[in-house]
């Protein structure tokens, strides 16, 4: 029996502003055994979902009472060295608040590039190396560092962008989340979870029938999720085999969906 009635998938975008209209920023869902089906932000002036649109959204979607799958495509965390540097609570919350209140990049008018080429700017007491990788980066070829900003194929921007808004979601939410693995590695029944994915290990499982890149991205994080639960094999991702130090590890720094 299918653990999940919905399943969202979003590829991310850290350009601009969290009110800029971003094309790259895209939204498909399936429900059951349905369709994958793009998902259009409200009518607006804007064209495209923004990022305080798409939190917006998804807070209410996820108060909804139907036990819903997210899978984003941004670090949650950073790596484990970042703590250390900072002296930080290895609590997961306690690390957005930290974020935010030095990278305000949910703030109206304000660029990531902003913050980070600030020289008197907070951002600079709270910056890492880009040869710094979480653990479960090591074990995925192609990702790249989530302090990576301006390499091809970078995360850097678009987590630094959506880091405020897991915290939104986390705060907002009537309905508790499950955000894994900081929550725990076992899901609750009946509970709606967020989690990172990597959409690269799946994009070309699936036809792009005409998507673009970014909404293929979208579409194969939904469609792995749906098809992944409903063959029973969800259980086993949501496990992942590491030793206990490298358990220990991930709760800090997060796991993405799907590496194995």
């Amino acid at each position: 029996m299918p653990q999940f009635a919905r399943y969202i998938g979003v590829d991310y975008s850290g350009a601009e502003t969290a009110d800029s209209s971003c094309k790259g920023l895209r939204v498909f869902m399936a429900e059951g055994s349905g369709e994958t089906m793009q998902i259009q932000p409200p009518p607006s002036p804007r064209r495209y979902w923004t990022r305080r649109g798409l939190a917006e959204w998804l807070r209410e979607e996820l108060d909804r009472d139907i036990s819903t799958l997210v899978g984003i495509d941004h670090a949650f965390s950073f790596p484990l060295a970042y703590f250390e540097k900072y002296r930080l609570s290895s609590d997961w919350e306690d690390f957005l608040v930290d974020f935010q209140h030095h990278w305000p990049t949910d703030a109206q008018h304000m660029y990531v590039c902003f913050i980070r080429d600030d020289p008197s700017g907070r951002g600079l007491k709270r910056t890492g190396e880009r040869s710094w990788f979480r653990v479960t980066e090591r074990w995925t070829p192609t990702a790249k560092s989530v302090f990576g900003f301006g390499v091809q194929g970078e995360v850097a921007t678009s987590t630094h962008a959506g880091l405020p808004w897991l915290l939104y979601l986390r705060k907002q939410c009537k309905c508790p989340l499950h955000f894994w693995p900081f929550d725990g590695w076992e899901i609750p029944e009946g509970k709606s979870v967020v989690a990172e994915v990597y959409p690269s290990l799946w994009t070309r499982r699936f036809p792009k029938e005409g998507r673009d890149g970014d909404e293929q991205a979208a579409y194969a994080v939904a469609a792995w999720l749906q098809r992944a639960n409903r063959s029973g094999s969800l259980d086993g991702f949501f496990r992942p085999n590491l030793t206990a130090e490298e358990l220990g590890i991930a709760k800090i720094e997060e796991w993405i969906l799907g590496v194995v």
